[in-house]
């Protein structure tokens, strides 16, 4: 089995979520069903049920509500070490970012039999600072030190800019005055959830200087976000601004801007694109979505990852739906003589992990 690297992750429950929390976490949607419907009959809650219940000892395509039963009678920890040793990934890049008692780096290495490393998230990261350092000065003194801190241990940064904000920021790092003055507000107002714009460019232009990769979420997401805000295209004058300073930008997720990702990747030689989550969640279109990534981007620029949040179910998902995708479309790709059998080899090899490894130093 190709070894795996899911460049972008997240820990899983600690804990047995019943049916309705389970069922949460197979949308974007921050709703429950509409009545009389279930997220059970979605392209990914299909491949929950095609892949994970093999290894539970169940039969494939089992009802939700029996393979839900299984998943309790093992109980959280056997079930997360029963799924997650089964993906075939050997090395998780944490981002620690979200809510919810989700296992650490750590514990996910540990329930896995692979590796972990952190990437820090800055929002939270200023987040924090601000609990200690209220004044303006003082603060943005503590943030420069944190995050200096951050870059000794963290694979690398993420920011979620799109989500706060939008992907449409000026491009250009924040002036001293304007940057004291949106500090001064946001410490004045409480020092809750970071929304303005001037402090999330001032996050990104600070971890860019740190020389350590850059994530990005791009494309859709839970309703948090304005979906037309969060194309990767909106950071094009962005991508050219910071590129002097040697950071490697990663553009998370893409979809249905996938393409545009592909493009920049392409055009930008410190641009990367992931296959996260746009596969987990297009299912058995998944090859499909692929292949629109494959069109354009540079197959050294590509990278896997799940995306996985809560479940080790969805870490599953993604790397099979992955793998199926990539040996299908290599195969026809061979089969018509349009790549030799070694090339697809190579590429497998360096969007499944090589990229990852280079990238982040892995």
């Amino acid at each position: 089995m190709l070894p795996l690297v899911d460049h972008h992750c997240h820990g899983v429950l600690r804990s047995d979520p019943d049916d309705a929390a389970f069922e949460a976490f197979l949308t974007e949607s921050d709703a429950p069903a509409a009545s009389g419907t279930s997220f059970f009959d979605t392209q990914l809650g299909f491949a929950v049920r095609r892949w994970c219940p093999p290894l539970l000892g169940l039969d494939a395509h089992c009802p939700p509500e029996r393979y839900l039963a299984r998943r309790r009678e093992l109980g959280a920890q056997e079930a997360n070490r029963l799924l997650l040793s089964a993906s075939g990934i050997t090395t998780f890049l944490v981002d620690t970012g979200l809510p919810g008692d989700l296992t650490s780096p750590a514990e996910l290495a540990e329930a896995s039999g692979a590796t972990a490393r952190e990437i820090v998230r800055l929002e939270l990261l200023a987040e924090r600072v601000a609990e200690e350092a209220r004044d303006p000065d003082k603060f943005l003194t503590a943030l420069a030190d944190a995050i200096g801190a951050a870059a000794r241990t963290a694979a690398g940064f993420k920011s979620v800019a799109g989500y706060r904000y939008g992907l449409d920021l000026s491009p250009e790092p924040p002036g001293p005055a304007e940057l004291r003055a949106a500090t001064a507000g946001w410490l004045a107002a409480g020092a809750g959830r970071i929304t303005s714009p001037v402090l999330l460019r001032h996050l990104l232009w600070s971890a860019a200087g740190t020389g350590l990769p850059l994530q990005l979420h791009t494309g859709f997401g839970d309703p948090d976000l304005r979906l037309h805000r969060c194309d990767p295209l909106l950071l094009t004058d962005f991508i050219r601004a910071v590129r002097p300073t040697g950071c490697r930008v990663i553009l998370l997720h893409g979809y249905p801007y996938h393409r545009n990702a592909a493009y920049l990747a392409q055009v930008y030689p410190h641009v990367y694109a992931d296959v996260g989550l746009s596969l987990t969640h297009t299912g058995a279109r998944a090859q499909a979505v692929l292949a629109e990534f494959l069109e354009l981007a540079p197959f050294g620029k590509l990278l896997f990852s799940t995306d996985a949040y809560g479940l080790a179910e969805l870490y599953v998902v993604g790397a099979r739906l992955y793998r199926e995708a990539l040996d299908r479309l290599l195969n026809g790709w061979t089969g018509s003589g349009a790549w030799s059998a070694a090339d697809a080899e190579r590429v497998a090899a360096l969007v499944s992990a090589g990229n990852a490894e280079r990238v982040y130093g892995t």
